[in-house]
């Protein structure tokens, strides 16, 4: 405990910056600070038209050095709200029947074995019989087309990860206003522009989508995330899941844990800290930290392998998603499936 406040110590200038900054703004901050549905707007729509300009400008240098930054923490949220906070930690037989086969994917386990962890986890949920058959059916028949197609599937798995993540945050708690519809039109409006003629003209434009970064160029690029397609639509390809991935990440690190706090107000950088320790404990924040130096240490050496390590380690994750959407559907915890 004393470990833990003596680091949110150290966040402390940094609330003292944002209280001066929030003085300077005055009376025009108030309803970002009162009104959780305007700021989560706003802040979303930021997010995305920055992620836009940053697509566009450095596409290459938000594919290789997003993760190094944000894949850590990203995966804490991931268990912070999908595991932790919905006290799935404490039921032994999701660990045993869903857990293993989910973790085994991050030890190059394929995505039907991860499906199986899906199955698995819906067999034992807190649901009706029907509910729970209908899960493992629709995991079964995945299973069968990931089979049917191969290793394309976890390239499309890869993709629709991060709308997953979206539809997450669109979910997360029941809705009374509209706001959130602005964020999500801005969303899918980005995405509809980076598939299109005029996106990957604007990203040519900008030259950096040929510049190499640590080993990580277009080529590298293409033959990971479009490989076989036609070069301009593995561009355009390669455009979209950059800006995705940009959001997959902002909805997990920032999005989400205002979506999921009981106060409307935001809390210090200090509370949150404290508040994160005390959800996850001493272990799993030491270890996220090792972790995180770790892959930053690598990929000052090497980023191109870094690069690889992190996703070949990060892979269980999409897995862990799907199980614990399959789990909060089943059980009713989302306004809509009650």
């Amino acid at each position: 405990m004393a470990l833990v406040a003596a680091t949110a110590r150290l966040l402390d200038p940094v609330d003292g910056l944002r209280r001066r900054w929030l003085r300077l703004l005055g009376p025009l901050c108030r309803p970002l600070m009162v009104d959780r549905d305007v700021r989560i707007a706003v802040m979303a729509s930021l997010m995305i038209v920055t992620a836009t300009l940053a697509t566009i400008v450095l596409p290459l240098w938000v594919l290789a050095i997003g993760p190094m930054i944000w894949g850590v923490p990203h995966l804490l949220a991931d268990v912070r709200y999908l595991v932790v906070g919905q006290g799935f930690h404490r039921r032994p037989l999701l660990w045993f029947l869903g857990g293993l086969p989910i973790v085994a994917t991050g030890f190059g386990a394929g995505l039907s074995f991860g499906l199986l962890g899906v199955a698995a986890v819906a067999l034992v949920a807190r649901a009706g019989l029907g509910r729970r058959l209908a899960a493992i059916a629709v995991a079964g028949l995945l299973s069968l087309g990931v089979d049917a197609i191969g290793s394309l599937a976890d390239l499309i798995f890869a993709y629709l990860h991060n709308f997953i993540a979206v539809a997450l945050w669109w979910a997360w708690r029941p809705r009374t206003r509209k706001l959130h519809w602005i964020p999500l039109a801005l969303f899918v409006g980005v995405s509809g522009l980076l598939l299109s003629p005029v996106g990957l003209n604007l990203a040519e434009r900008s030259a950096a989508l040929f510049r190499e970064v640590g080993g990580l160029g277009i080529d590298y690029q293409l033959a990971r995330l479009a490989p076989g397609l036609d070069i301009e639509l593995g561009l355009r390809l390669v455009l979209l899941y950059t800006f995705t991935q940009s959001i997959h990440y902002a909805v997990w690190v920032h999005l989400l844990p205002d979506e999921d706090r009981t106060r409307a107000t935001p809390p210090t950088f200090r509370r949150s800290f404290v508040e994160l320790c005390r959800d996850l404990g001493g272990p799993v924040m030491i270890g996220a930290a090792i972790l995180a130096l770790f892959f930053a240490a690598w990929a000052m050496l090497d980023l191109r392998d870094a690069y690889s390590g992190y996703f070949r380690f990060a892979r269980f994750h999409g897995h862990l998603e799907l199980a614990a959407v399959t789990l909060l559907v089943l059980e009713g915890r989302f306004a809509w499936s009650r």
